[in-house]
């Protein structure tokens, strides 16, 4: 009878080589942690030392759309959010798409090379992206958002005239979905993958289809990774900057007309727009929709982060 092998645990903790990589890592995880948190507080104490001042400024300096700041920053935040909002309705669906297609559907010849591809995406930078959605998806989309104005003009989104140019924030939705799609996918795959394999299994041999194991035991697994995927998604599409300031010539108002040639601007393109202009005053206020972006992507992800965190309880 042999018995297994024993480890000497002074080995492990007192002087061996594996208790002091142990002890590395460790030290070396908790001061990247901690950089992450330092870099997070400057961040924000610069914003609201610096921005604050603008929620005070003169009427005149938020222009002729506004007479206060937070009617500045309102529409700003609208904005923001509905260009998120089209991002994420588009990018979501196809992202977890491509994701199982490469985990559970495709066969590895065709899902290696396609994840490599999905992968590289989110290498290109944003000003190629939107120089893309500037000259060639603006022009090539006229004749759809033509079509909408003509045929679902009815609803409040493609109400029109549409635009002549073509440059709406409908465009500038889809290219922030292409910039996130390859954000989400990525992470949903590794999710998918860590499925346990055996809860697979169970459900194909109780006679489960391919879509229904998916649902009953990938999805449920999942669940927190996907949210995760989708919010990591969501910031890349709040604080997007050029892309969407090279798609769109917008100006700061309320309205859910998306194929129109008055369109919302987020924060972040007002910030790209204006940020050389030489009146200080201007640069405050821009400061502070700056500090109000990072205090909204904060409690967006920090929400979602409760929300998962309580359905994984339960």
């Amino acid at each position: 009878m042999t018995t297994a092998p024993t480890v000497d645990s002074t080995e492990l903790t007192a002087g061996g080589s594996y208790g002091k990589g142990d002890r590395v890592f460790s030290r070396v995880a908790l001061a990247s942690g901690l950089t992450i948190l330092v870099t997070l507080a400057a961040v924000f104490i610069f914003l609201a030392i610096k921005g604050l001042p603008g929620f005070a400024a003169d009427s005149e300096v938020y222009g002729p759309s506004s007479t206060n700041a937070w009617g500045y920053v309102g529409r700003l935040l609208f904005g923001t959010t509905l260009a998120a909002l089209i991002a994420l309705v588009i990018a979501v669906p196809f992202s977890f798409a491509l994701a199982l297609f490469i985990t559970h559907y495709a066969p590895k010849r065709i899902a290696t090379p396609v994840a490599y591809i999905i992968d590289l995406l989110a290498a290109v930078p944003s000003v190629v992206f939107g120089l893309w959605g500037a000259r060639s998806l603006a022009v090539s989309s006229q004749p759809v958002q033509r079509w909408l104005d003509d045929h679902a003009g009815w609803l409040p989104f493609f109400k029109g005239p549409a635009s002549s140019t073509g440059r709406t924030i409908l465009v500038a939705g889809i290219v922030l979905a292409i910039m996130c799609i390859p954000i989400i996918t990525a992470i949903s795959r590794e999710v998918f993958l860590q499925t346990p394999r055996l809860n697979e299994e169970a459900a194909l041999a109780l006679g489960a289809t391919r879509w229904e194991t998916i649902r009953l035991a990938v999805f449920p697994n999942a669940r927190s990774g996907m949210i995760a995927a989708v919010m990591l998604g969501l910031g890349r599409a709040l604080g997007e900057t050029m892309a969407v300031a090279m798609v769109l010539s917008a100006t700061p108002i309320v309205t859910l007309n998306l194929i129109s040639s008055t369109n919302p601007a987020t924060i972040a393109s007002n910030i790209a727009a204006n940020y050389k202009a030489e009146d200080n005053r201007i640069q405050t206020v821009l400061l502070a929709t700056g500090l109000v972006l990072f205090l909204f992507t904060f409690l967006v992800n920090f929400s979602a982060r409760f929300i998962a965190s309580r359905r994984d309880a339960r």
